[in-house]
């Protein structure tokens, strides 16, 4: 069935907040229905996911015609009290840089 995500069992080290961010970071313009195909969620829990982030000002977007663009507010700290001091920018990075890893491994 298109459009479902495959199952998944056990925890994970990234939330899928973390991960929706990282994808608009490679990608300003990115669909909605993109964004849930790379992290593997549905559409609806994406939307769930952008409102979230919108609504405590850790992302806006635009119109653009039939498109959004999104704008992430690099300076804000993320939530949890364990990464006190921890800003988006510095997670984006070093989500960027594993995924730079990964691209050059065969």
């Amino acid at each position: 069935m298109e459009g479902v995500p495959e199952p998944h069992s056990g925890w994970t080290f990234l939330t899928n907040h973390a991960r929706v961010l990282a994808v608009i970071a490679d990608n300003h313009s990115a669909r909605i229905r993109d964004i849930a195909a790379h992290c593997r969620l549905t559409e609806r829990a994406v939307q769930k996911i952008i409102a979230d982030l919108e609504q405590d000002g850790y992302l806006s977007h635009t119109k653009e015609g039939r498109s959004n663009i999104y704008r992430i507010e690099p300076g804000r700290l993320l939530r949890h009290p364990a990464e006190a001091g921890l800003s988006v920018a510095a997670l984006l990075s070093l989500l960027a840089q594993d995924e730079a890893g990964r691209a050059r491994r065969p």
